[in-house]
């Protein structure tokens, strides 16, 4: 039986480090945000965050809170995946109710410092260049209900460390019997 990991976190958290050793272990990775991010640049969206994340909650409010996770189900094959970046209880019912047992929801907590500083030097185009801009973001993103569906992960792991003991913690869980 195929493992489902559904990975979230505040922006910073750690969610593509966790990606990374998946992926070294052989994982299909689904990333929500580049579901996100494909739609909006499909229909010609500047690749902002201001204009990504007010595309991504529009296509809510259209659609229906659960619409990333139901966009993401069709790249879900038959083996070991990594869903990178839900944001809300909605979405992860819809995982549940596709996913059932295979899934377990997991959730990288993080400072607000050390994510700030983490966003600031990754250099992504939607990254925050102010403290304010970064405020603006946690707030929308709490407001999708992300603060919720940390509360109800499976796994909590605490990425305050160095990289490498966040790896470790990382491959103790994939080690994990299912």
């Amino acid at each position: 039986m195929a493992r489902i990991y559904v990975v979230t976190g505040m922006p910073g958290a750690g969610k593509e480090e966790f990606v990374k050793v998946a992926l070294k272990r052989g994982f299909n990775i689904v990333r929500m945000g580049d579901v996100v991010r494909q739609e909006a640049a499909a229909r010609g969206l500047v690749m902002t965050d201001k204009e990504v994340g007010g595309f991504a909650s529009a296509e809510r409010e259209k659609h229906g809170p659960g619409i990333w996770a139901i966009r993401c189900i069709p790249f879900i094959g038959g083996q070991d995946t990594v869903i990178d970046g839900s944001r809300s209880v909605h979405e992860l019912e819809v995982f549940r109710n596709e996913l059932g047992g295979k899934m377990r929801l997991v959730a990288i907590h993080a400072s607000p410092s050390l994510r700030f500083e983490r966003l600031r030097r990754r250099n992504r185009s939607d990254a925050p260049r102010t403290e304010e801009e970064f405020r603006h973001r946690d707030e929308r993103e709490l407001g999708w209900g992300l603060g919720d569906l940390i509360a109800q992960a499976d796994i909590v792991i605490e990425n305050e460390g160095t990289l490498s003991e966040f790896y470790d913690k990382v491959e103790e869980v994939l080690d994990r019997p299912w």
